[in-house]
């Protein structure tokens, strides 16, 4: 089904559905991404409006290549990513801030303050800086949807990628979002000839560099006039200078002070800033993470107060910073509620449980990687022991190998998801394959991209519009960079799935073990309705606790009185006894061979 929307319809949105309505009305015919907390629905969004071509790419930096070569056809292209997805992509941003562009192209960062889900805090405003490359930063849905089209508008003007910079409040803050007239780019779609242009040979690229300097001086001088830098002038005995979603915590906090929001997040209106601070008796820059509008502040010379009273970690809130610049509390701002702690955990019939019990047994280093799965590192499975970004683990087993020789056979492993594996895990395959390494690398492949949300990837064959697609054959795959030992499991059978592992990590040369079982929440099966489901059966449960080692949400404790004990039939001295919660079962079977006691049976099977 395709969105539609009329002009001046008014939309309930998030930030990312304020996007992906931006794209649309900016002119967008080609946009790529890969799926990441909290950039993922603006492509989610974005595929279904008419004439958007969308893609799950298989990292960022394809992501951001597919774009940029949509662009040079002169169609208007964007590329979106979460922060730690533009470390992936610089490769790319930072030479296609030499070739400029012929469509408009914008790329999404979307940074992660607080760190929700992700695995650091990273200031994606210093790739603006570093790149030379403009950024743009809305403070609300509204703002997002406008800044995107602006940002095309830019791009083109400037000859440059831009980059539009979120977070996680922005991206799923729902607005009143006011549907507005479809744009056109000014380029001419078609391809054309421009080697000094596109063909960053030193002897070009020393000319691009030029002109990205002359660019980036006008992009200054512009700057000074772009209407989202603007000055709101009120009490002059405080000023500040803010921007994105800082901005509206400012405006709740002090709504009497004067403030300078800068719309523009890079480069910087030097002459405003000059003029807003000569006019207020004490500034403060407010900003998430870096200081980075404040070191840009001093440097001109003004005086300021910034990270000594603002955190540099976390996310802000209009109680914090109303507290930080005051020193006093702020009775009449509402402050952050503690909500419970909910822990998490790998899903009730998650394949990853049971090869993670299996790696458990076996006391190796498990060099893990980005997923749900990460999980694993968790009590009561605890086995996981490194993760560091998306394809790392392969890469990290194999440099421990090579530290320690021979005494390393038996005792590393590398695990990664299978959408994880697409993304560049392939690569440190082929370094274990070509270097001659021995690592063990097993591959969960549970048909999807769940961490952020079920998107499909190259191995499920299905694209993101929907559409069936190749699938790629993970087995094949491995074969072909090189792996003679590639074994299927099913995780779900965790014992013969052990037997397999204590089999391969002796093995003195690369070898994969691949477990396939799909992802416990996909509708088909949620939906399946011939599952076997499991239960307890009383008379043999014995209170041993084995079957809570595997950490299944579904299994509960019951603690037993010793009058209660006794009323059920068990011995006085028993504690309690397990549950098998009928709700959240789904059948996986994982748990029955953990009970020696046969406690635990298919249900309606449990009265023999």
């Amino acid at each position: 089904m395709k969105n539609k929307h009329n002009i001046g319809d008014k939309v309930l949105f998030s930030g990312n559905e304020a996007i992906a309505l931006g794209a649309f009305e900016a002119g967008v015919t080609v946009a790529s991404a890969y799926p990441g907390t909290p950039s993922t629905e603006i492509l989610e969004n974005l595929c279904t409006y008419e004439g958007v071509y969308a893609e799950w790419a298989p990292n960022e930096k394809v992501a951001l290549e597919v774009a940029l070569g949509a662009s040079f056809a002169g169609a208007r292209a964007l590329a979106t990513m979460k922060h730690v997805g533009l470390n992936v992509a610089a490769d790319p941003l930072f030479t296609a801030a030499y070739t400029g562009i012929k469509g408009g192209l914008v790329i999404v960062t979307a940074d992660d303050p607080e760190m929700h889900s992700s695995q650091n805090e990273q200031d994606n405003r210093n790739y603006a800086y570093a790149a030379k490359v403009p950024m743009l930063e809305p403070s609300d849905a509204s703002e997002a949807k406008e800044f995107l089209k602006t940002a095309y508008r830019v791009s083109e003007e400037f000859d440059t990628p831009v980059l539009l910079r979120t977070t996680t409040r922005v991206a799923h803050v729902k607005g009143i979002i006011t549907a507005g007239a479809a744009e056109c780019s000014s380029a001419k779609l078609g391809i054309e000839k421009m080697p000094e242009k596109f063909v960053m040979l030193p002897g070009h690229a020393r000319k691009r560099r030029v002109e990205l300097e002359k660019r980036l001086a006008r992009l200054r001088d512009f700057a000074e006039i772009f209407p989202e830098n603007r000055i709101e002038w009120g009490d002059k005995q405080k000023g500040f200078i803010t921007s994105g979603v800082s901005y509206l915590y400012v405006k709740e906090a002090f709504p009497e002070a004067s403030v300078l929001k800068l719309g523009m997040a890079y480069p910087f209106p030097d002459r405003m800033i000059r003029d807003f601070a000569s006019q207020v008796e004490e500034l403060f820059i407010v900003e998430e993470l870096d200081p980075f509008i404040e070191n840009h502040v001093r440097a001109l010379g003004i005086a300021c107060k910034g990270k000594e009273l603002i955190p540099a970690m976390g996310e802000l809130n209009s109680h914090l910073v109303r507290n930080a610049v005051t020193g006093a509390a702020a009775t009449d701002l509402f402050a952050p509620v503690p909500i419970p702690m909910r822990p998490p955990n790998l899903c009730a019939g998650c394949p990853h449980r049971g090869i993670f019990h299996a790696i458990s047994k076996l006391k190796v280093f498990v060099a893990g990687d980005i997923g749900c799965y990460t999980l694993a590192a968790l009590k009561p499975l605890s086995s996981m022991d490194s993760c560091i970004c998306m394809g790392a683990s392969i890469g990290t087993a194999f440099g421990m190998e090579k530290a320690l020789g021979k005494d390393a056979l038996g005792k590393i492993v590398a695990v990664i998801g299978d959408s994880t594996f697409m993304h560049s895990g392939i690569t440190g395959l082929i370094d274990v394959v070509y270097n001659r390494g021995f690592s063990t690398v097993i591959i969960l492949d549970n048909r999807t991209t769940g961490m952020t949300g079920h998107q499909p990837n190259p191995s499920t064959g299905v694209t993101l519009s929907g559409d069936t697609s190749t699938a790629i054959d993970i087995e094949a795959l491995c074969r072909a960079i090189g792996v003679k030992h590639v074994i299927t499991v099913d995780p779900h059978r965790h014992l013969d799935a052990e037997k397999v592992l204590r089999q391969e990590i002796d093995r003195p040369e690369p070898s994969v073990i691949i477990t396939k079982a799909p992802c416990a929440l996909l509708p088909e099966i949620k939906k399946k309705k011939d599952k076997k489901l499991y239960t307890v059966r009383a008379k043999n449960c014995t209170g041993c606790r084995s079957c809570l080692r595997i950490g299944c949400p579904a299994i509960e404790w019951v603690p037993l009185t010793p009058e209660e004990a006794k009323q059920l039939g068990y011995k006085e001295t028993q504690k309690g006894h397990s549950y098998i919660n009928p709700v959240m079962c789904i059948g996986c079977g994982q748990c029955a061979p953990l009970c020696k006691f046969k406690a635990i049976a298919v249900v309606g099977e449990d009265n023999d």
